[in-house]
């Protein structure tokens, strides 16, 4: 990655065309509308289609049968890495009172295995990528059970080949956990935000942990380079992959019938908003664009950056995607939330995200703090400080609400709760506590 870091004269520049940049590089909380947010229907050069998520979601479903038996804690499943969706009507009536309508916690907090959202694109992308190596070695038959990737065979053949991939924690984990069980060789590139007890649980789980001083960029500039000096070496590019976005789009489908079993409707009378934690931009994109295809354009999708992370939003503020970054303006991408301590956007998502996101706002890292600790005593729900950043979503939106003449009073509204459940209890102590002592 190259750091350009503009002169102060560039800097003041750049903010006469876009003046939220002064807030930004202030460090300031913001809230920003996108005004290139387009209609499904009219939005142009889509990388994917509806077709494609439903054939990945065929793909989630042939692979069942192998989940359930590696994976005992997906058996009450069939197979299915799938979260609840709960009503957090104490959270709303004490902290969120002027609020309209009910609110929800998406509990990817609670996904099995990996205990984040990152199990839906990173195991997505894995399994994908040994599906296509067993079919192009005529070991596996278009009619045969996916219980043969349980067998020694299949593990033996998967272990010539290594997986690699640059992670702040979380993907690391998912694709380190999967790669490992299917035989895969595989080396996680962690860079300095991720915690240590997610490098003790990789290696506990087979993975090679590779330890960087720098940033998420950095570590995932030494895995991809790394990786591909490897005949045999398959990379996932977290700034680059069309299979973790479509991972990560499935959730849309399965979301539909959450919805549709707590007879949830979604149009212009009953608006669905939707809040997501964004580092890479990846996951928030991914489900975003699954959303916009199922449930169509009455279903607004706001992404949540630390005030010290906004890689996505000024990606997109200026224009220039995944061309610049958080570290150009000389902001330090240094937060709390590992899972979004990333200073440049990835290139495949933010390119659907620029049409499709309704709108990004930042947050400080003591206001991460402080909602999971509302979360915890008002529900019970203990979150790692990334995963409360789509909380305060509901107190964003009012502007984009009335500029947009969208009624409120029989909104629904969707927090995407990322990551939690594998927390150590020490660690989520602390958090807990540091939360409670910024009240």
């Amino acid at each position: 990655m190259t750091i350009i870091v503009f002169t102060q004269k560039e800097i003041i520049e750049w903010q006469s065309q876009y003046p939220i940049l002064k807030e930004i590089i202030e460090l300031r909380p913001v809230f920003w509308m996108n005004p290139n947010l387009t209609k499904m229907d009219e939005a142009i050069s889509l990388p994917l289609t509806r077709k494609d998520i439903e054939d990945a979601e065929l793909r989630w479903q042939r692979f069942a049968p192998f989940l359930e038996r590696t994976f005992p804690e997906t058996s009450a499943t069939n197979g299915v890495i799938e979260s609840p969706l709960k009503e957090i009507s104490q959270m709303k009536n004490k902290h969120l009172t002027e609020m309209d309508g009910k609110f929800y916690l998406k509990c990817d907090h609670e996904l099995p295995v990996a205990g984040s959202i990152k199990a839906r694109g990173g195991f997505y992308e894995v399994l994908q990528y040994a599906e296509k190596l067993a079919i192009e070695s005529g070991m596996l038959r278009n009619d045969e059970d996916y219980e043969v990737f349980l067998t020694d065979r299949f593990k033996s053949f998967f272990n010539q080949y290594s997986i690699g991939v640059g992670s702040t924690g979380n993907l690391g984990l998912s694709i380190g956990i999967i790669s490992a069980k299917l035989g895969f060789n595989v080396s996680v590139y962690m860079s300095m935000d991720a915690k240590q007890w997610k490098k003790d649980l990789l290696r506990k789980n087979g993975a090679e942990v590779l330890e960087f001083e720098g940033d998420f960029s950095e570590a995932i500039k030494a895995g991809r380079e790394a990786t591909v000096k490897n005949p045999k070496g398959y990379f996932i590019d977290d700034e680059d992959s069309k299979h973790l976005f479509l991972g990560y789009s499935t959730a849309a489908l399965r979301l539909e019938k959450q919805l549709k079993a707590k007879d949830i409707t979604v149009d212009a009378d009953h608006p669905l908003f939707v809040y997501l934690p964004c580092g890479v931009g990846g996951s928030p994109g991914g489900i975003t664009f699954g959303l916009k295809q199922v449930l169509g354009d009455h279903v607004h999708c706001f992404f949540a950056e630390p005030t010290h992370s906004p890689s996505v939003l000024i990606g997109l503020v200026t224009g220039e995607l995944d061309n610049i970054s958080v570290q150009d303006f000389g902001i330090d991408n240094r937060t709390e939330a590992d899972g979004l301590a990333v200073g440049r956007p990835s290139r495949f998502a933010t390119v659907v995200s620029d049409q499709l996101t309704s709108g990004i706002y930042t947050l400080e890292d003591d206001e991460l703090y402080r909602q999971l600790a509302y979360l915890a005593d008002t529900e019970e729900i203990y979150l790692e400080p990334s995963a409360a950043a789509g909380l305060i979503g509901p107190k964003q939106i009012y502007r984009y609400a009335e500029e947009n003449n969208i009624k409120l009073s029989h909104a629904n509204h969707i927090a995407w709760a990322t990551g939690g459940s594998l927390v150590p209890e020490k660690d989520m102590q602390m958090f807990y506590n540091k939360g409670k002592n910024l009240k």
